[in-house]
């Protein structure tokens, strides 16, 4: 049976390599290439562009991003089992996929992006995914190396990072992505959708870097926010009180009564910068 690209069936290359997905590993395969292909577009329009991928497994994402016109695609793989199906697509589209053997969280990626617009489209790993967001928002050097991030997370951790004031999955992720990103949710997918199906529903989530955040020390951002959500059902006075609480909360002019999820973006740096 034929496919999208003209490559085997995915189906048939996990067979073939003996590539059972790894729970330790956090893996989940993608095997829809119609799927891919959505979550690729979602990206938008890839001329010229160098996409960083993470944890390719057997290359579905791969596929899509190359045969949607990528002009490169570096991808991070630990799982070496998985090598020799990525070896496949890399003799397809020769010269436009390298592969990096090792693990995405001790991967300097700003260091390997060439000159040109780069974009990170990737189905992260369930286990470091959140992490590796959070290396993406925090360099000083801003705005970043990269133009988007198109990433898919379990829901849940996609509602925190699109996430404002008021929402109830709003926390220290929401607060991250609302003040260096313009965050949105694409799309949900279903469990079956993946091979082994995770017990939760996933869902794509699309971020563009605000050019211009306000300006605010990260750590002290990270320092508030932590105290302030460590004790969420609380009130700001008690929360912040190893901060300062009511006089810190008195030079930002917020009302010491609220609580951490009523604060806005904007608030919550401007007592990052009061500290």
């Amino acid at each position: 049976m034929g496919t999208l690209d003209g490559l085997p069936p995915l189906r048939d290359v996990i067979n073939r390599h003996g590539l059972d997905a790894r729970k330790a590993l956090g893996q989940n395969f993608l095997l829809d290439l119609n799927l891919t292909q959505k979550i690729v577009r979602t990206a938008g329009s890839l001329e010229g562009v160098t996409v960083f991928e993470v944890g390719p497994g057997p290359g579905g994402l791969t596929r899509a991003i190359l045969s949607l016109g990528a002009k490169k695609v570096i991808a991070v793989e630990r799982d070496s089992r998985c090598l020799p199906a990525l070896a496949e697509i890399s003799d397809f589209y020769p010269g436009r996929l390298e592969v990096i053997e090792g693990d995405a969280l001790k991967t300097d990626f700003a260091a390997l992006a060439p000159e040109g617009p780069v974009k990170i489209i990737a189905n992260l790993p369930y286990n470091v995914g959140t992490q590796l967001l959070i290396n993406w928002l925090l360099p000083h050097q801003w705005p970043p190396f990269w133009e988007s991030l198109t990433l898919m997370f379990q829901k849940e951790v996609g509602q925190r990072i699109v996430a404002r004031e008021d929402d109830n999955h709003y926390g220290r992720l929401g607060v991250l992505c609302g003040w260096r990103t313009d965050a949105r949710m694409a799309f949900d997918v279903p469990p079956q959708a993946f091979t082994p199906p995770p017990k939760v529903t996933s869902s794509v989530v699309h971020l563009v870097p605000n050019q211009n955040p306000l300006p605010c020390d990260v750590k002290k951002l990270e320092k508030v926010t932590e105290a302030a959500f460590g004790q969420r059902r609380k009130m700001l006075r008690q929360s912040l009180k190893p901060l300062g609480g009511e006089v810190l909360l008195a030079r930002a002019e917020i009302d010491p009564t609220r609580r951490a999820e009523t604060l806005s973006v904007h608030e919550f740096v401007a007592l990052a910068n009061l500290l």
